[in-house]
């Protein structure tokens, strides 16, 4: 793990420096540009900040190549200085490219450079006095914004409070520890399951993870690793067979994008020695094995073992990582009941900047037998995805015209034969105001705007109601859709595949092309899925009307999309059959 996490920081040294702003007369001097917008930036996660804590892992360890690199040395103190350049008269940074003054951003940065910090002066070198010096008059005149800053989403709250903790144990500040408390006293937001709000597997959860292991520590507080063992232990049951993590269902930008265990190393590492864990031991090496990055500012694995060398040894024999499983997430959490208090309210909590994330605690089911890897998912526009060996069915999504675009599942339960979802989306219409609601001067012009529309009486409601069932067969997968109103509405199924997927057999009618992806339409026929081999067959097709795209429906430009026309009743099944593999003799 150590090793592993030595070279790939080494690995990054070089290609940072190569992207660090070296014109004095620069605004962005001694800054790294990002390569997606050509700017550099003071943030946390791929900008200066990281790169610092990159350099300095670097520097200080006798196994890195760049120990004591004098070129190196030099990109830290230039880098060190942007970043007190680049910190505003409040304390906080900008990181660019939405939030601006922002003291959660500050915060990750202060979790990053404060353990710099400590890896500086432990070196005890004269020739990193004057860095470590330069990074802690960053981290005090932090102070004021952690004091008082606020935060716009639920993980923000526990970076603020790991920030908060690291700058009362260098400073000594009570008053840090208050405002930690403050935020503390919130409670977690985290089911018995252990899914986080955001239900973000590929970024957040691990971002929750760690800085609640940093609070935990540095506050005195070991009840709140409670939370942080129970989502490493759901994440057990949320990665593929190919080390992918499930993103199918994620509330924020890490949806359907690839990731890996990589960011849970040291929430993993950390918690397999302080439990004793062989699982969560296990999983630490399979996130050491698929390490492309040391991480960012905050959770640099290599910056962390040189401060904890005790994490470099392996705290247990690791398991064997289950293979098979059939996991139903979130079953008993009381979502309906919390909603409805929400409902009861009148009207909801005013959140800006962010989201209620209603979605949370939503039900989902992970299936697991070898190289077949299957989710159902709720209130997200997708209800089923599948890996069958190298073959990926990213989503299967359901999308009418009756409030237009997908329609995500609200409910969904085992049966005997597998799993049944369902949906109901309800519209209607909306009358003329009584006259007690209306302005008390009329003006010819008034807005609409202005009017009290949540007291127009509702009419002519519908109702559109869909149910899914999913079975499990001996050679793949059978999944029966239905809905019986309202009538002649226009429905489209799309079943999204992988850009290395290859279809033949089938009637297939190309609607667009891309680089990368395509959508065909599917109007009869079995049609054969491939990819590495792998196949399947897919039947059921059927043509109903000649809609190209439903109206708010996602469009997968990086993938191969199959649509299915159908028009409102319909009651269709589809299979998945598995086939040997292409190449296989006889085939």
């Amino acid at each position: 793990m150590y090793a592993k996490a030595v070279k790939s920081n080494d690995a990054w040294v070089m290609p940072l420096a190569e992207r660090q702003v070296t014109d004095p007369d620069s605004r962005y001097y001694g800054g790294t540009i990002d390569p997606v917008n050509g700017i550099a930036w003071p943030n946390h996660s791929v900008g200066t900040a990281a790169s610092i804590a990159i350099w300095a892992a670097a520097i200080v360890n006798p196994d890195s190549v760049y120990y004591f690199n004098k070129p190196i040395m030099a990109r830290l103190s230039l880098a060190i200085s942007y970043m007190l350049r680049m910190q505003h008269a409040d304390g906080t940074i900008s990181p660019g490219w939405t939030n601006f003054h922002s003291p959660p951003d500050t915060a990750f940065i202060v979790v990053g450079l404060a353990q710099v910090y400590e890896l500086l002066v432990q070196k005890n070198a004269p020739e990193l006095t004057d860095a470590a010096a330069e990074l802690r008059t960053f981290l005090a005149g932090a102070i004021p914004a952690m004091l008082t800053g606020g935060c716009h989403t639920p993980n923000h709250r526990w970076v603020l409070a790991a920030a908060l903790g690291w700058l009362n144990k260098l400073f000594g500040l009570p008053e840090a520890v208050a405002r930690a408390e403050l935020w503390l006293a919130e409670g977690m937001d985290i089911t018995p399951d252990g899914e986080w709000t955001e239900r973000s597997n590929g970024i957040y959860n691990a971002v929750s993870d760690i800085m609640l292991i940093h609070a935990a520590r540095l506050l005195g507080k070991p009840e709140l690793l409670a939370a942080v063992r129970s989502n490493l232990s759901m994440m057990t049951h949320l990665v593929h067979p190919n080390g992918e993590i499930v993103t199918e269902y994620s509330g924020r930008q890490d949806y359907g994008v690839t990731h890996t265990l990589e960011s849970y190393l040291l929430p993993y590492a950390i918690m397999a020695q302080a439990d004793g864990s062989s699982l969560f031991e296990a999983l630490a090496e399979q996130a050491a094995d698929a390490l492309s990055h040391p991480g960012g500012a905050a959770n640099n694995a290599a910056v962390l073992l040189l401060l904890e060398p005790g994490l470099r040894q392996r705290a247990v024999r690791p398991s064997k990582l289950p293979e098979r499983y059939d996991v139903l997430i979130n079953s008993h959490f009381p979502r309906v009941s919390l909603l409805s208090r929400l409902e009861a309210k009148g009207t909801a909590p005013a959140i800006r900047h962010s989201s209620l994330h209603r979605e949370f605690g939503a039900p989902v089911a992970r299936y697991r037998d070898g190289e077949i890897s299957a989710t159902l998912m709720t209130e997200t526009p997708s209800f089923f995805s599948l890996r069958h060996g190298a073959l990926r069915l990213l989503a299967l999504e359901v999308s009418t015209q009756f409030m237009p675009g997908p329609v995500p599942m609200n409910s969904l339960q085992r049966t005997e034969s597998g799993w049944e979802l369902a949906a109901e989306q309800r519209k209607g219409y909306y009358g003329p105001l009584a006259e007690e609601h209306l302005p008390a001067a009329p003006d010819p012009s008034n807005p609409w705007y202005l009017l009290s529309h949540h007291e127009r009486p509702l009419t002519h409601e519908q109702r559109l109601e869909l149910q899914v069932d999913v079975g499990r067969l001996e050679t793949g997968w059978q999944i029966r859709i239905r809905a019986d109103k309202p009538s002649d509405c226009m429905t489209q199924l799309a079943w999204v595949f992988g850009e290395e997927t290859r279809f033949s057999q089938g009637q297939l009618t190309e609607l667009w092309r891309t680089g990368a992806g395509s959508a065909q339409r599917w109007t009869g026929g079995a049609v054969i899925c491939e990819a590495g081999g792998d196949r399947l067959e897919l039947t059921g097709a059927a043509c109903e009307h000649t809609l190209v795209s439903v109206r708010g429906a996602s469009s997968a430009e990086q993938c191969h999309t199959l649509l299915v026309n159908v028009m409102t009743p319909f009651d269709y099944t589809f299979t998945l059959r598995q086939l040997p593999a292409a190449g296989i003799r006889g085939e």
